[in-house]
C-alpha cells in the first residue's frame, strides 16, 4: 500500500476576520490575497535576480553550505543556510513566515534552472556538426554527458534553443546565463513553506474545509497591526474523497477575479508493480479516434497474443465543437486587437472613444467566456476518456496500461496537425489515467512511439512496412486511415495495428521499465518489438449445449431412415403445380381489417412495434452518460470476457528498437 497525492482546485468566495467576526465580501478577499501574493512575488524576484550568476548556481549545485553541512531538501532552508534569504523592503512589515514562502518560490526557480543548466552544458560540450541530425556516435557522446532519464523532447527543445542563439549572434552561448533571461516566478503563494503561525487547514465536513491564514489589511503594511487572521470556508470539489488520509496546506492564487485554492490531498492506494505483467492494455493516440486500444497477453513461451477486439473512443463530435470554439475565439481576439488599434489612434477627448471602450470591454468578456468554455470542455473530455480506458483495462483483467510517450510525438511537415494534437488534450488524458489507474492498482507505463504505425504487427519486427490506404476495398489509393501489409496480407484500421504494436512493445520490454524517483512516472526507453498473434476467446456454452451435457443426449440427433419409421398419421396430400401457383385475382373478402383512417399526412416509416422484446444485456455494459457525465463520445462498451484460448507455442524472436528513438 502507498499514498497518492492529488490537487483539487476550489474557490473561496468570502472570509471572516477572526478577531472581530466581521464577514469580508469576496471583492475584499481578492484584494487582500492579491496584496499578499504581490509582497511574496517582489521578495522572490529580488532573490532570483541577485543570484542569477554562474558562481551562485555553482554554489547551489554543490549541495554544501558555508559551514560544511549538506543543504536541506526544503528550498527556503537551503537558501538561508547559504545566506541568500530575502530582505524586506524598508517601511513595509512582512513576517518571517511570509519571507519563508518567498524564499521557497525563489529556491524552486533556481533549482529548476540547475536542471536546464546541466542539459545545456551537455549539449554545448557535445555540439554536433549538424544539430538537426546527429550521428550515432554523437548521440552516444551526448547521452554519456547527460544525467539519466532526460527525455528526447527536452534534448530537442534545448538544442533548438542553442541553435536559435547561434543563428542570431553567430556564437554559441557560454551557459544558461547567456541563453536565458532571469526567470519570472508565478503570481502565487506556496503556503506549505510556512508553519501554523501563518496558515492552518482543517476539514470540517464531508464537502467542506476551513482555511485560516493571515492576510494584510493594507497594500503596504507598516506594522503587525496591519495583519489579521482570516477564516476562509472552502467547499471541497467532488474529486476529493471522503476517506482522504490528509488535507495538506494549499497554494493561493487569483484568477478571473476569484481566489483559487489549490488544495493537495493524499489518498491510500495499492502498489502496482512495474514488471511481471501477463495481461496488458495498449492505447494508441489515433488519427481516426482519440484513443484506440487492444488487449494483449504474454504467453509463457514469450509470445504476445491479442483477442482481436477493436476498442475505440471516438470524440470526433467534441473535437468538431472545440474547433468551432477555437475559430470563434480567434475571431474575438482579432476584433479585440482591432479595437486596440482604433483606440490608440484616437485622442483622449474624442467622442467616439467611450463607444469603442464599451465595445472593447464587451469583446474581452466574450473572449474570456469562450476560453473558459474550451477549458471546461477539454477537462470533461480528458476525464471521460481516462475513465473509459481504466474501465476497459479492469474489465479485461489487465494489470498494466501502455501508452505512447507524448514527448516523442511531434507534428512534421505542415503545421495543420498541431491544432488537432493540442485539441485532443492528450497530456490531461495521461494525467487522468495515471490518477484513476493508481486507485485500481493498475500500472501506467509509456513506450516509445516511433514506428508504431509504420510497421506490421504480424510480421513486422521493424522490417515489414505497412501501406496506408484509403479503405480496405481501395488498396491502390493512398490514404491514412487503413493499414495493409503486402507481405502477410494484414488489413485493419491503422490505429488498431498501432495499438497491437504498443502492447507488444510494452510486454516484451517490461523488464527495462524505468521509474522516475521524483514524479513516480514509469517509462520504457528502449522498445523491444515482437509479432502479435490473434487468438479467439472460447465461446460460452449455450443453454441447449449445457442441457445436452447434463442429460447426456445428443444435441443434433440424426433422422432415422424412412424404411424403418412407423406410420403415425395420415399421409399429407401433395400439392399440384397449379395449386402452388398464386392467383392474381382480387379476393372477394378483405383478409385483414381496414386500417384506421388517419387525419392529415401519414407518418413516414413503419409504426413502432410494442410487442417486440427488448434486448437483454450480456455482461457489464456501462453507460457513459451516467458513468462519466459525458454523452457526446462514441466508445466501445466495457465487457468482461472469458479467458484467452490456447495459441501457438512457437515464439517469435523479438527485435530491439533503437533506445534513443532516432532514425
Amino acid at each position: 500500500m502507498g499514498k497518492q497525492s492529488a490537487t483539487a482546485t476550489c474557490t473561496a468566495y468570502r472570509a471572516i476576520v477572526k478577531k472581530t467576526g466581521v464577514v469580508v465580501p469576496a471583492g475584499v478577499v481578492v484584494a487582500r490575497v492579491s496584496w499578499l501574493i504581490t509582497l511574496t512575488q517582489v521578495l522572490a524576484s529580488a532573490v532570483i535576480a541577485e543570484r542569477w550568476t554562474e558562481e551562485a548556481l555553482d554554489e547551489l549545485a554543490g549541495g554544501v553550505g558555508p559551514d560544511g553541512r549538506d543543504l536541506p531538501a526544503k528550498g527556503y532552508k537551503a537558501l538561508r543556510r547559504l545566506g541568500w534569504g530575502s530582505r524586506g523592503e524598508a517601511g513595509v512589515y512582512v513576517s518571517d513566515r511570509v519571507r519563508c514562502c518567498a524564499d521557497e518560490e525563489a529556491a524552486r526557480a533556481l533549482r529548476l534552472a540547475l536542471h536546464r543548466r546541466t542539459i545545456i552544458k551537455a549539449i554545448l560540450k557535445t555540439w554536433p556538426d549538424n544539430s538537426r541530425k546527429r550521428t550515432d556516435a554523437e548521440w552516444t557522446a551526448l547521452h554519456g554527458a547527460l544525467p539519466t532519464g532526460v527525455p528526447v523532447a527536452e534534448i530537442r527543445n534545448r538544442t533548438r534553443q542553442v541553435q536559435a542563439i547561434l543563428d542570431t549572434g553567430g556564437v554559441l552561448p557560454a551557459g544558461i546565463i547567456e541563453a536565458e533571461d532571469v526567470p519570472v516566478n508565478a503570481a502565487q503563494i506556496v503556503l506549505a513553506a510556512a508553519d501554523k503561525q501563518l496558515v492552518t487547514v482543517a476539514r470540517t465536513g464531508e464537502r467542506t474545509a476551513e482555511l485560516r491564514v493571515q492576510l494584510p489589511l493594507l497594500e503596504r503594511p507598516v506594522s503587525r497591526r496591519d495583519w489579521a487572521w482570516h477564516v476562509l470556508p472552502v467547499n471541497l470539489p467532488c474529486n476529493v474523497p471522503g476517506d482522504a488520509l490528509k488535507i495538506c496546506v494549499p497554494t493561493l492564487r487569483v484568477k478571473d477575479g476569484r481566489v483559487r485554492v489549490d488544495l493537495p490531498f493524499e489518498v491510500e492506494v495499492a502498489f502496482a508493480p512495474a514488471s511481471g505483467h501477463v495481461v496488458a492494455a495498449g492505447f494508441d493516440w489515433g488519427l481516426n479516434t482519440l484513443l484506440s486500444a487492444t488487449i494483449g497477453r504474454l504467453t509463457p513461451h514469450g509470445r504476445v497474443e491479442s483477442d482481436g477486439r477493436p476498442l475505440s473512443y471516438d470524440a470526433s463530435v467534441v473535437s468538431a465543437k472545440l474547433h468551432r470554439l477555437r475559430g470563434h475565439r480567434e475571431d474575438l481576439d482579432a476584433k479585440r486587437r482591432h479595437y486596440d488599434n482604433l483606440l490608440a489612434g484616437l485622442a483622449n477627448d474624442d467622442l467616439r472613444k467611450p463607444e469603442l471602450l464599451a465595445l472593447h470591454q464587451h469583446t474581452d468578456v466574450e473572449h474570456r467566456r469562450v476560453c473558459a468554455r474550451i477549458r471546461h470542455l477539454n477537462n470533461a473530455l480528458a476525464w471521460s476518456a481516462a475513465r473509459w480506458a481504466v474501465d476497459q483495462a479492469c474489465a479485461a483483467g489487465a494489470t498494466v496500461i501502455y501508452l505512447e510517450d507524448l514527448t516523442t510525438l511531434e507534428a512534421r511537415g505542415h503545421r495543420r496537425g498541431n491544432a488537432k494534437l493540442s485539441g485532443q488534450v492528450r497530456g490531461r488524458v495521461v494525467d487522468a489515467i495515471r490518477h484513476l489507474a493508481a486507485k485500481a492498482k493498475v500500472a501506467v507505463v509509456t513506450v516509445p512511439a516511433r514506428g508504431t504505425s509504420a510497421f506490421c504487427p504480424r510480421c513486422g519486427d521493424g522490417e515489414s512496412a505497412l501501406t496506408h490506404v484509403l479503405a480496405p476495398d481501395r488498396l491502390t489509393q493512398r490514404g491514412w486511415k487503413w493499414a495493409y501489409c503486402p507481405k502477410c496480407g494484414l488489413s485493419c484500421d491503422r490505429d488498431r495495428a498501432a495499438a497491437e504494436r504498443i502492447v507488444s512493445r510494452g510486454l516484451l520490454g517490461q523488464t527495462a521499465t524505468f521509474t522516475d524517483r521524483k514524479s513516480g512516472k514509469r517509462a520504457i526507453r528502449a522498445g523491444v518489438d515482437g509479432n502479435v498473434t490473434r487468438v479467439r476467446r472460447p465461446k460460452k456454452a449455450t443453454r441447449a449445449i449445457r442441457r445436452a451435457r447434463r442429460t447426456g443426449t445428443d444435441l443434433h440427433p440424426r433422422p432415422e431412415s424412412r424404411a424403418g419409421r412407423a406410420k403415425t398419421g395420415p399421409t399429407r396430400r401433395r400439392q399440384t403445380r397449379m395449386q402452388k401457383m398464386t392467383s392474381s385475382r382480387m379476393p372477394d373478402r378483405r383478409p385483414v381489417p381496414a386500417p384506421t383512417p388517419v387525419v392529415g399526412n401519414r407518418p413516414a416509416g413503419q409504426a413502432p412495434q410494442t410487442n417486440r422484446r427488448k434486448p437483454a444485456r450480456t455482461g457489464l455494459v456501462r453507460d457513459f452518460y451516467h458513468r462519466t457525465g459525458f454523452h457526446k463520445a462514441k466508445a466501445s462498451p466495457v465487457l468482461p470476457l472469458t479467458e484467452y484460448g490456447t495459441g501457438s507455442r512457437h515464439a517469435t524472436p523479438p527485435g530491439t528498437l533503437n533506445p534513443h528513438g532516432h532514425g
